[in-house]
């Protein structure tokens, strides 16, 4: 199999969209992927895009088969830092390097724009990712509460 890391282009949103309703299965909550696909697409390409993304695409047949999506959160006390939204390999894909070429590229890009670093969120049970970000270095916050309110 033969693959690329690259810049989410817009036609790539439906697909995105089925590589993140395959996390909220895996997460064990299908039912929380609300997101209109018309809203997803004008959230990261319309004119005041909120998001942008780097996939992973199976260059033979043109699927795409990672993603990693991003913003930009300030931190009144670092200053603005990359947040990694979701960071998903296909099921059937995982274990052949394509998270940490996603993972590397974003620090490529964190550093490049300046950022003082880079945050993210991990579930407490997915031994796996908490592994993954280990040899990375990460500092695995237990101190913080997530908190959220939903309109």
């Amino acid at each position: 199999m033969a693959q690329i890391i690259r810049e989410a282009v817009k036609t790539d949103c439906v697909q995105m969209m089925e590589l993140i309703r395959e996390l909220a299965l895996f997460e064990k909550a299908p039912e929380e992927v609300s997101v209109e696909l018309s809203h997803f697409e004008d959230s990261g390409f319309g004119d005041h895009p909120v998001w942008w993304a780097l996939v992973a695409e199976d260059t033979n047949s043109g699927k795409l088969i990672g993603l990693a999506l991003y913003y930009i959160r300030y931190s009144t006390w670092k200053g603005q830092r990359l947040y990694l939204e979701d960071l998903i390999v296909s099921e059937k894909y995982r274990g052949r390097g394509l998270g940490k070429q996603l993972f590397d590229a974003l620090l490529i890009i964190a550093k490049k724009q300046g950022f003082r670093g880079m945050v993210w969120q991990a579930l407490d049970w997915n031994e796996p990712a908490l592994e993954f970000y280990k040899k990375y270095g990460a500092r695995l916050d237990s101190e913080w509460v997530n908190c959220s309110l939903d309109f």
